[in-house]
């Protein structure tokens, strides 16, 4: 039930939430929104639960503490609190992800790195000066507990939901909400989960015997799977932050049109991305100081990057070739791609399906084999069983990778935001919004790829 495109979610608890929100009075709303998402959470995980109501007091109290030295005492003792904090909160995180790594069989507490990151976040803020009134206990917990953001973020700042704040409610504002979230559901049911069937059937043949041809569309198609689950799941939970009266938070911004891995990465999860680059990588030094410590702040990014993804080597090596090529477009090809944007272009979209295999596969022996059957002349992974079965899949799946090429492309999405208001727009969201419902009935529904992080 925890997943947006569960018909659960959608049919039940939102409809009867949204009603029970709507009908109390203003004052309330925040009470009622606290409560909701404590019971959005119990039901997706509530054995996990009292961690985190120990997370939020504890975090609170230890921002309040900060706070409170920071305005009384010029500062002194503050910056104790902001350790403690983070060291906790890294702690908690770091213990699950160890013991995700050594023991399959180990639940991790639904949402932990999101709501973790975003604690994290606020204590910095309250540090920085970025926050210079404490907030209450309950609008604070509302932000570290928002169920449209719980399981899988985006990582919204304190600061940009007005929390604590009287925010705007309108009839016109749940209407776009409700558009963003039927587009996000179609992304994912339609384009998503259709598209991981093909690469699940890809395993299901065995990587040793499939043709170079067939690899490379099975690269490109969790490309395009991966995207859309996280871009589909991101529209919904912000369509639904923005019933609630909170802005709409961008997290994607067309990543495959980008000219660099370097603009790739600053469009894709961009509330990530912005979490490691003014909590990481500035506190380091950011861009400072030349160009081997920019290497080294790069470099740890890149690290905590892939660790946060997982504990198993596969990420860490995927961490280190997303820094390779960085530091590579850094050094020297930058300076081409900005000559040449074409060459660029066919960069990203040549390298970043081939490091998503790096994220996909885990099994370094499969990996290998599969990067053979990328590149055949590299390796000896031998003759394909069936060299011909390339034209088998694409007789399949083309129309979805088509629908995929379309939808990555900016000015599809550009579209729809301009002419959202048309009839013929509203209707075709109607037709999308059921067709959806009717493919997660027949067809069943995959859980988004980003709730095991």
């Amino acid at each position: 039930m925890v997943a947006f495109s569960d018909l659960g979610f959608i049919f039940r608890f939102f409809p009867a939430f949204l009603a029970i929100f709507y009908l109390t009075k203003k004052k309330y709303r925040t009470v009622v929104l606290l409560l909701g998402s404590l019971v959005f959470y119990a039901l997706g995980d509530w054995k996990f639960l009292p961690l985190l109501l120990a997370a939020v007091w504890l975090n609170y109290l230890l921002a309040k503490s900060c706070l409170y030295r920071k305005q009384n005492y010029e500062g002194t003792g503050c910056k104790r609190f902001l350790i403690t904090a983070v060291c906790m909160d890294v702690g908690i995180l770091a213990a699950f992800k160890i013991l995700g790594a050594l023991d399959g069989g180990i639940l991790m507490p639904l949402g932990l790195s999101f709501y973790l990151f975003k604690m994290i976040s606020f204590q910095a803020d309250i540090y920085r000066g970025k926050i210079e009134t404490m907030p209450s206990l309950k609008a604070t917990a509302v932000y570290f507990l928002l169920f449209g953001q719980i399981v899988s973020g985006p990582i919204m700042r304190f600061g940009e939901g007005g929390f604590g704040q009287k925010r705007e409610y309108s009839w016109e504002r749940v209407e776009e909400g409700l558009q963003y979230f039927t587009i996000g559901l179609g992304t994912k049911i339609l384009l998503a989960d259709r598209l991981a069937i093909l690469w699940k059937d890809i395993g299901v043949i065995g990587y040793e015997s499939i043709s170079t041809p067939l690899a490379w569309l099975g690269a490109i198609s969790y490309s395009m799977q991966l995207y859309f689950d996280f871009w589909g799941y991101s529209l919904m939970a912000s369509g639904i932050c923005m019933m609630l009266g909170f802005p709409f938070i961008q997290n994607f911004n067309h990543p495959y049109a980008s000219k660099s891995i370097g603009e790739f990465w600053r469009r894709w999860h961009m509330t990530l991305g912005s979490f490691f680059r003014d909590y990481v990588y500035i506190p380091l030094g950011g861009s400072r100081g030349g160009e081997l410590k920019t290497l080294r702040n790069l470099l740890a990014v890149w690290l905590l990057t892939g660790l946060w993804h997982g504990g198993s080597r596969n990420f860490i090596f995927w961490g280190l070739l997303l820094f390779i090529f960085i530091m590579l477009e850094k050094l020297w090809l930058g300076r081409i791609w900005e000559r040449i944007p074409l060459l660029g272009h066919c960069w990203v979209l040549v390298l970043i399906p081939i490091s998503w295999m790096f994220f996909a596969i885990t099994d370094l022996e499969q990996l290998n084999l599969y990067l053979e059957r990328l590149f055949p002349f590299l390796g000896d992974g031998g003759l394909a069983v069936n060299p011909n079965d390339i034209q088998k899949y694409l007789g399949r799946y083309w129309k979805y990778l088509v629908a995929g090429v379309i939808w990555c492309i900016p000015v599809s999405f550009r579209s729809f935001e301009k002419y959202r208001k048309n009839p013929i727009v509203i209707i075709l969201t109607v037709i999308i919004f059921w067709f959806s419902v009717y493919c997660v009935i027949s067809m069943g529904n995959n859980p988004f790829a980003y709730l095991k992080f």
